[in-house]
């Protein structure tokens, strides 16, 4: 008896550092399972001032919550991967590498090396993820009633912001929405102030030097100065010597001439990232020209390609008219919302650009609105791009079908590894259901049992009755590029924890005194 004991014993203790990582892992989870799915419920996030956040967003979860453990720390590297490479989908890689880990440790406790069970996973993560982008279907242009599902369901049945997430995208193009570099993301603003809207231009976040030029710009000519529009300067050790002040005298004479060239290009907007000399500040208000200082990099980016304006130093103001004007950029109209307290430049000459404009009542409503917008746009974007699947767990049912019935074909103890995958991608279902208020273990198998019967990956659990019914049929997708990274956050995440044999404190840095 007492041997049967001390073999129970040292099994614990073998495996106590991989069931305590699961164990904090399984508590991550449980913070933002219970958002997941149409059913899904909200978080209220309680700062140490007393500062509120109510949202059921699962990275701004995680990145709000006081997380202590080093395990639980890697599964928040899940959330800001997805987030990061797709914008949206962050609680379903949260949840699934969750379900890995789990899964993983209950293969490892039954006796499999934690290498074939991690070589396995990843075996089935590379087959999964094939399977998905067979199974994917492509966006037929904007006008795809499949998009305006996809951006309903990742805008949390919104339909006023999923309307002005199409009708942006409809406005910026597909070939925009193609780029690589381009994040329809990042075209979303929420304001308190503001009624919502899809602004075919930017919106520059800084308020103009000379507020009181109430007038618009029509057909305006933009410059955009790296740099400080200002004099050149002379060191004041210079500048206390005859020839040191005749030079600086020498270079404001040159700067107001060149204030007065730009006045003969058609200047009607300039935008520094630096300061501007008050001389400047008064030439440009007599003249009309709208002078914006301290720009971000962002908004002088934003304003470069939207104007197909050059940016320039201000030693390019010396140069002659055809050349200093070959770098100007042009608006149809710019103009500065008080409301916004933002200046709004549209028609440039350059690329295409649309900000979404969505209103709230208060300033945290206007948070929570761009978070759900901003999925949105991701998932539009994500959908042009990969194409779509059905939603709801139901591309996962099928898929962990397709890895079953290789799971049967493998002699290896690698197969361990990939059945957990297969059980792993039954958990997203398995967790609608619950918020739904059904039994999983009911749905879940009679899910599976009708995929298998019709031989199609589109049939899902109907969260209002209970019912077996065809996704693509009711408008339930989501785009396939969403799924297919959120499998392979949470597989490189899963496996990271589950090869942990040992946690070691590091040493303090060593201080001199």
């Amino acid at each position: 008896m007492s041997g049967m004991k001390t073999v129970h014993s040292e099994g614990e203790e073998r495996y106590s550092t991989l069931v305590n990582n699961a164990a904090a892992v399984r508590a991550i989870c449980s913070a933002v399972e219970g958002t997941l799915g149409p059913k899904g419920l909200d978080t209220m996030l309680v700062g140490g001032q007393g500062e509120v956040i109510i949202t059921n967003d699962g990275v701004t979860i995680l990145e709000k919550m006081d997380v202590t453990h080093p395990a639980a720390r890697l599964m928040i590297q899940v959330a800001r991967s997805q987030q990061r490479q797709i914008g949206d989908g962050t609680t379903t890689a949260t949840v699934l590498a969750g379900a890995l880990v789990q899964e993983g440790v209950a293969q490892v406790t039954r006796g499999v090396p934690v290498a074939k069970v991690v070589s396995g996973m990843l075996q089935g993560i590379e087959l999964a993820v094939k399977s998905l982008q067979s199974r994917s279907r492509a966006i037929v242009g904007l006008g795809d009633s499949a998009l305006k599902r996809i951006a309903i369901t990742a805008g949390r049945e919104q339909a006023d912001i999923a309307k002005l997430i199409v009708q942006a995208a409809e406005a910026v193009g597909e070939a925009k929405l193609r780029e690589d570099g381009y994040r329809f993301a990042d075209s979303v603003l929420a304001h308190e102030e503001a009624s919502s809207e899809v602004w075919t231009g930017i919106l520059l976040n800084q308020k103009p030097m000379n507020l009181h030029l109430e007038h618009e710009l029509r057909d305006a000519r933009i410059l955009v100065l790296h740099d400080a529009l200002e004099p050149e300067a002379v060191s004041e050790e210079a500048l206390v010597t005859e020839a040191g002040f005749q030079r600086y005298m020498q270079l404001r004479e040159q700067f107001r001439s060149s204030l007065g060239s730009l006045l003969e290009l058609g200047v009607g907007l300039i935008a520094s990232d630096r300061g501007v000399d008050p001389e400047a500040e008064q030439f440009c208000s007599d003249h009309g020209i709208i002078v914006l200082q301290r720009l971000s990099r962002r908004d002088m980016q934003l304003l470069s390609e939207h104007t197909g304006a050059r940016p320039v130093r201000r030693t390019a103001l010396r140069k002659s008219a055809p050349e200093l004007g070959a770098a100007l950029g042009h608006a149809g109209y710019a103009a500065y919302d008080e409301r916004l307290e933002r200046v709004r430049v549209a028609r440039g000459h350059g690329e295409q650009h649309v900000t979404v404009i969505v209103g709230a009542a208060t300033r945290e409503a206007a948070h929570e609105r761009s978070r759900i917008a901003k999925d949105a746009a991701s998932a539009v974007q994500a959908a042009v791009r990969g194409g779509y699947l059905p939603g709801g767990g139901a591309a996962e049912m099928a898929v962990a079908h397709d890895l079953e019935r290789v799971r049967e074909t493998m002699k290896g103890m690698e197969g361990f590894g990939v059945a957990a995958v297969a059980g792993a991608l039954r958990k997203p279902v398995a967790q609608i259901v619950v918020n739904a208020g059904y039994n999983p273990l009911e749905k879940v198998e009679e899910l599976k049992a009708a995929q298998i019967a019709l031989e199609t990956d589109s049939l899902g659990i109907d969260c209002d009755t209970g019912q077996v019914t065809d996704f693509l049929e009711a408008g339930i997708v989501d785009p396939a590029d969403v799924k297919i990274h959120a499998l392979q956050a949470a597989g490189e995440v899963a496996a990271a924890v589950l090869r942990i044999h040992t946690v070691i404190k590091m040493k303090q840095p060593f201080e001199e005194a």
